[in-house]
Formats: C-alpha cells, sequence, structure tokens
C-alpha cells in the first residue's frame, strides 16, 4: 500500500493521484467507471488526475478499451529503487558464493508484514529454475525464508497474522507456528519444507543490521528430489554463514 503522510504536507490532488496510481496496482484492467467508483470520485477528477500518470507513463490507458493499467514508468521507477538498494549490493557477493557452493537458487528477501518481499535471485542455471520472480511477495507463515524472519519479531507479529494453507504441509495452527519460531532461533536457520510449493524444500537464515534487527533473510531453493532432508542438515549451517557474513556487512555488532 501506498504510505501517505499528514495532510497538512501533502496536497490533496497528490494524495489522490496517488490512491488512482495505488489501486491501478492490483489490477490487470480498470475502466474509467470502475476506477472512479473505486476510489470514490467522480469520472472528471479520475480522468484530470491520471492525465499526468499516463504522461509520465505510470499509468496507460489501452486505447481501444479504455482500461486503465500501470505503466512502463513504474517498472524503471522499481528498477531505479533496486538499484539503489545498499542490502543487495552488500549481500550479493555472498549470494553468489552460496549459489556457487551449492549448486542451487539463492534468495534474498525483505519483510513487509504479511509477506516477504523477493528483491534478488541468483540462479543455478543448469537445475530447473524457481518460479519466484524479483518484486514478487510471499505468505510469511509458509516460507522459510518468512519463518527466519519471522522468528525474530515480537509476538504483536503473530496476532491477527491469517495462516492460510499454501499445501497441506503449511502450518495452520498457532501454537505450532511458535514452537517452530522458537526451533529456528535455537538452531539459528528456518525450513520450508513443501509448505509454499509441492515439491519445493527451503532453507533460510535471517540478516541482521548494525542495530541488531532481523532486517532480511537469504535462502537456497530447490526440488525435493535434489534437496533431501539429509541434505537440509548440511545446507542449514551454509546458509546462515553466509547470513552472518552480509549481517557482520551491515555492521551487527559481533558476539
Amino acid at each position: 500500500m501506498v504510505a501517505f503522510v499528514p495532510e497538512r504536507n501533502q496536497s490533496a490532488s497528490l494524495r489522490r493521484a496517488l490512491a488512482v496510481l495505488d489501486h491501478v496496482r492490483g489490477h490487470a484492467g480498470l475502466s474509467l467507471t470502475q476506477l472512479a467508483e473505486a476510489v470514490g470520485l467522480s469520472k472528471s477528477t479520475v480522468l484530470r488526475l491520471t492525465a499526468p500518470l499516463v504522461e509520465a507513463r505510470l499509468l496507460e490507458r489501452d486505447r481501444r478499451t479504455g482500461a486503465y493499467r500501470l505503466g512502463h514508468g513504474t517498472l524503471q521507477l522499481g528498477q531505479a529503487y533496486l538499484a539503489t538498494l545498499d542490502l543487495r549490493a552488500v549481500a550479493a557477493e555472498e549470494s553468489h558464493r552460496l549459489m556457487s557452493e551449492v549448486r542451487e537458487t539463492v534468495h534474498l528477501v525483505v519483510y513487509d508484514h504479511p509477506h516477504v518481499v523477493y528483491i534478488d535471485k541468483v540462479e543455478n542455471e543448469t537445475n530447473v529454475r524457481m518460479a519466484s520472480r524479483i518484486g514478487s511477495r510471499g505468505p510469511v507463515h509458509a516460507t522459510a525464508v518468512g519463518k527466519a524472519i519471522l522468528a525474530w519479531q515480537p509476538e504483536e507479529a503473530l496476532a491477527g497474522l491469517a495462516l492460510e494453507p499454501i499445501t497441506k504441509h503449511t502450518i495452520t495452527h498457532p501454537d505450532r507456528l511458535r514452537a517452530e519460531l522458537t526451533h529456528i532461533r535455537r538452531r539459528g536457520y528456518a525450513v520450508d519444507d513443501r509448505e509454499n510449493e509441492p515439491e519445493v524444500r527451503c532453507v533460510a537464515a535471517p540478516i541482521f543490521n548494525h542495530n541488531d534487527a532481523v532486517v532480511a533473510a537469504v535462502s537456497v531453493s530447490g526440488l525435493t528430489s535434489r534437496i533431501t532432508a539429509a541434505r537440509v542438515r548440511e545446507l542449514g549451517p551454509l546458509v546462515a554463514g553466509a547470513a552472518s557474513r552480509i549481517s557482520r556487512k551491515l555492521g551487527r555488532p559481533t558476539t
């Protein structure tokens, strides 16, 4: 969602334009009428607000149907944001090193409750590619990266968390999830055993910043035929080691 600053610091028109842009973000295509009804504005107002967004290529309008969708400009903004995100640059060397060591796909994610957002991916080109995409989201309770982050969050982070089943292996009971998070803190890494995708296992570890707060997670993912239960125990310390080195580069205090 778009985060709005207090009204006294933001013009009404800009806030409305951002609301329009944010609503289009969640839909493949919206007509003028649908968009106006969704944001509670008149069609003439929506036309006025979208004109500069279309001009800036943040929105596109289909010439045949008139439907609105996100424009190429949003992709450029996203790419510019990722290019300046220090975490990706700091973690790049360790992510590639980890992939070379284990020959499986490595992911880097950040926390956006109740999801994780994939911000980098290093693939082993010789294996079957994972379906994940940079910029995509995953459920925090059903992914190893999500649980690795959640294990170091305050108890309030679990309150109201919808533990929806993604596969038949997804943890859906709060007490079981709490027990799992306790185990993760003791062990130092998390495991997704077919909880998000039926034939995929993932091993992840948390990344800490200079304030000793968990800000991200790094993981290794692969098909269950390659990442067996026995191999999970081998990968855990390797992933945790990579996460620890990234954390040190981010300035985590040594203990």
